[in-house]
């Protein structure tokens, strides 16, 4: 698929396993992941420098359902993953994302801190487009209940 990132990583899912959801793509959506492979998550881990993991890409609907997934939520339409660095160190890549997407100007939907009520960053959500196509360049935190 891309240097970094496979179609198999980007629709993995254990929810879906457990449930028995099948979150296989379309054509069109296996489409969508290769775009945002090439035009963000590569990049990114270039610039970063070592593994980046998914933690959550591509939803069918039952399966953005079974999250808890918001009802427009761009995952479904394969434009945004979840992301953790491998070597655990979640706030520094984070702020590294955030810098990187100013100084390079790269073109995004959303870039997203997820945290805990206390303020612990468990992932970055990193959005290619939105729903409607738009690249707003949000830089956004999100507190996770």
């Amino acid at each position: 698929m891309a240097d970094y990132f496979t179609l198999k990583e980007l629709c993995a899912s254990t929810t879906a396993t457990a449930q028995g959801i099948d979150n296989f793509p379309t054509f069109e959506i296996a489409a969508h992941l290769q775009d945002l492979s090439d035009n963000l998550l590569d990049p990114l881990r270039r610039a970063w420098g070592s593994a980046i993991l998914v933690t959550s890409g591509y939803r069918c609907p039952a399966l953005n359902k079974a999250v808890g997934g918001v009802a427009r939520s761009v995952h479904q339409q394969g434009w945004a993953a979840d992301l953790k660095p491998a070597n655990g160190k979640t706030e520094d890549f984070i702020n590294f994302a955030k810098t990187w997407v100013k100084v390079y100007r790269i073109k995004f939907d959303q870039l997203i801190r997820e945290t805990t009520p206390d303020g612990k960053s468990v992932w970055l959500h990193f959005g290619l487009y939105s729903p409607t196509g738009a690249q707003r360049g949000q830089i956004l935190n999100l507190v996770k209940r």
